[in-house]
């Protein structure tokens, strides 16, 4: 793109509220545009293709901590930061390598198909209690309600979180994943993380204690079984971050799936209706919830060398904007990309990211679409819903999202008893 693109604008209220025609203005000058001089980052990426290849290209690489402290930023006297830097999301390939390996041993295919009755158990019980909470047509925030606390009972089953426990979690991590988002942070706002930060730490500590104690048949008691099987190879410190940022993560982005996809149908009472007469097609559905309306829209990598992007020189150690979210709507990636069509054939969208730091959770993240939405339509096949505005990239989906449950069908356990008509 031969004009500069302003860093202000991505960050404006207009392109925060509604990110796609700015998308579709950047994909009608190719696939990667120049910030302004004075900006932070030296591009802004937005095409599929160049999306895909920056994501994958080992040149470009994660602000890890020697990018951080060569930038000069003092980011050691921040719990939140450090934790941020001593997990997945930012470790150095190496060390990347070392801690993906030990957390997949963990979570097997196996494991996360063993929690798919727990997932239909725990939304089952989240749909009775959002069904008395919206009785007689009262507004009722499906967030709040469902979408938050269900991904948050899911981890937690998967990590041996007591479900009592589990309700404490949701406040910290909204705390904590305030600073994911690009651009300045205010002092609160990071205070409030810190603060976040340190309570989940003391948590996760005093619950591999627990483990470390006495196993479980839970991720955690798997996790350390491996740690022990090759001592060293994993830090106390990795542990524990890694820990945090998978139930964030875990927690965060498969909650914004749900509220995303559900505003998508009832927008869309076409497509509501063919999902619910065939709840076999929910997995075609959540991809492209995935795509249109990704939980993720960006990442930061920076040039270890000089390299280019789409024609563009990147000089090493400069940082460029990785639009997932734009490259999801690519016209020349995704025929008619502004339209929901989960039918759409070769759906191989970035919503999970790509290369080594493709989602670790996006199986788990998957299920719990696929097996929650048909159930989340079938008992309130009515539903209404009134989103306001969504003001996050990093993190995008709903604060509050209000819905009315009319038309709703009873609870299981409200069916009359078939084999009595039958006698």
């Amino acid at each position: 793109m031969g004009v500069p693109v302003s860093l202000d604008e991505l960050l404006g209220d207009e392109v925060r509220r509604d990110p796609y025609p700015f998308y579709a203005r950047l994909h009608e000058a190719g696939e990667a545009a120049r910030l302004r001089p004075t900006d932070p980052h030296a591009l802004v990426v937005h095409g599929y293709d160049a999306v895909n290849r920056v994501l994958r290209d080992p040149v470009f690489r994660v602000l890890g901590a020697d990018y951080l402290d060569r930038a000069g930023v003092r980011w050691r006297q921040h719990q939140v930061t450090r934790i941020l830097q001593s997990s997945m999301l930012n470790a150095a390939e190496r060390d990347h390598l070392r801690v993906r390996h030990l957390f997949s041993q963990a979570l097997t295919p196996r494991r996360v198909a063993a929690l798919e009755p727990a997932i239909g158990r725990i939304a089952d019980d989240l749909l009775d209690r959002l069904a008395e909470a919206g009785a007689d047509g009262r507004p009722v925030d499906f967030m709040a309600r469902f979408a938050l606390r269900l991904p948050s009972d899911v981890i937690g089953e998967l990590l041996g979180v007591p479900e009592g426990d589990r309700e404490w979690f949701p406040p910290r991590v909204r705390a904590f994943d305030a600073v994911l988002e690009i651009g300045r942070r205010s002092m609160r706002e990071v205070r409030a993380a810190n603060v976040a930060a340190a309570e989940l730490t003391a948590y996760f500590t005093g619950l591999v204690a627990a483990r470390r104690a006495t196993p479980r048949d839970d991720f955690v008691s798997a996790l350390l079984r491996g740690v022990e099987a090759e001592p060293g190879r994993l830090t106390a410190d990795e542990l524990l971050a890694n820990l945090i940022i998978m139930y964030n993560a875990g927690f965060r982005t498969t909650a914004n799936l749900l509220g995303n996809g559900l505003v998508l149908l009832t927008e869309r009472p076409g497509a509501r209706a063919e999902l619910r007469a065939d709840p076999s097609l929910a997995a075609s559905y959540v991809e492209e919830i995935l795509r249109y309306e990704p939980p993720v829209h960006f990442a930061v990598r920076y040039a270890a060398a000089d390299t280019e992007v789409a024609g563009l020189p990147v000089p090493a150690g400069r940082t460029v904007v990785v639009l997932t979210g734009a490259a999801n709507r690519d016209p020349r990636r995704f025929p008619d990309p502004d339209r929901f069509d989960p039918s759409r054939a070769d759906n191989r969208h970035l919503a999970f990211s790509a290369g080594p730091h493709y989602c670790f959770g996006a199986t788990l993240a998957r299920a719990e679409g696929r097996l929650v939405l048909p159930r989340l339509l079938d008992r309130f096949p009515a539903l209404t819903a009134e989103p306001g505005p969504r003001r996050a990239l990093m993190l995008r989906g709903y604060d509050r999202l209000p819905v009315r449950l009319t038309g709703a069908h009873p609870s299981a356990d409200q069916v009359p008893c078939q084999t009595n008509l039958i006698e």
